[in-house]
């Protein structure tokens, strides 16, 4: 099947107040080192009702890395090197919505990139490709995850577009009625580019986006209160860990692919001529190409 995975080794990213997940068994912390520097952290492997998973801090453990630090190349080609085959991303946001109050989940369908400090491409001058991000979240992740959220009765919203900060300073009220004008539904400061470097490495990615206050265009809540959040961070980690541990045996061990083709959007994405690829960025992407340059 064009070496599409076909058994399932679940990676998960954990966000602010998320450093582990209960219920693993036959853990055990390794690195995992790149080409690309050093990830945010050691990635804890082991297995989750019968699913192989691959667990890692997006902000290491003890939150040592801020949003604009955070090596996503190094943290996704890692994932890819650890087999992941799909990744469930967890993290901290605000609402820009009455109606998606501090403690909702809301399970995203769409990005708006805002970063301008990031690097968000494995691919550059060299060695050129473009993925589409049309859709950017799998829909069998999605899905899987609104049934989880269901079964564990955690209040959550399915579908939405989430506005990604560069941070690591919280919006003006100008920029938060600006956001709240174009439709968005929750803002953050994490998803890109991992979403799109997801998506260069044909990983299937999607996104819960754990509401911890209403940013700062609310009248009763005109600014963000750093305690507050962490109260509310927390109790979001317990239902977080329920969550992950409920969708893993939605998905199973035995994997099906994604109905986007993420798996192979690489087949239609190189542009540069293989005599005009750079060999140092060739070697650099070994596990990002693999699949498809190995087929000659």
């Amino acid at each position: 099947m064009n070496g599409v995975p076909t058994t399932t080794v679940l990676g998960i990213i954990g966000g602010s107040g998320l450093y582990e997940i209960d219920g693993l068994v036959d853990t055990r912390w390794e690195k995992v080192k790149t080409p690309w520097g050093e990830p945010s952290d050691a990635f804890l492997f082991g297995v989750l009702d019968g699913v192989q998973c691959v667990f890692l801090p997006r902000h290491g453990r003890g939150h040592v890395h801020a949003p604009s630090e955070i090596n996503f190349r190094a943290n996704i080609d890692a994932m890819k090197r650890a087999g992941v085959t799909d990744i469930i991303s967890l993290s901290a946001c605000g609402s820009l919505k009455e109606d998606y109050p501090p403690g909702d989940f809301v399970l995203v369908d769409q990005f708006i990139d805002r970063t301008f400090a990031r690097v968000k491409s494995f691919f550059g001058t060299g060695f050129v490709a473009h993925v589409s991000m049309a859709h950017p979240v799998c829909p069998r992740l999605k899905r899987a995850l609104g049934e989880a959220a269901n079964e564990e009765s955690i209040p959550h919203h399915v579908g939405g577009t989430y506005l990604v900060m560069e941070g690591p300073q919280f919006s003006s009220l100008a920029e938060s009625n600006l956001y709240r004008s174009w439709g968005c539904d929750v803002i953050g400061m994490t998803n890109m580019p991992e979403a799109k470097l997801a998506r260069e490495a044909e990983i299937p990615y999607a996104t819960v986006a754990m509401v911890t206050d209403y940013d700062c265009w609310h009248p009763d809540h005109d600014y963000v209160e750093v305690s507050e959040i962490i109260r509310v961070l927390n109790a979001n980690a317990d239902k977080a860990r329920a969550l992950v541990r409920r969708v893993a045996g939605k998905l199973g061990p035995k994997r099906e692919p994604s109905p986007l083709g993420i798996e192979t959007c690489l087949d239609t994405a190189l542009i540069t001529a293989p005599e005009k690829r750079d060999p140092e960025l060739v070697k650099k992407l070994d596990a990002i190409t693999k699949r498809v340059l190995s087929k000659g």
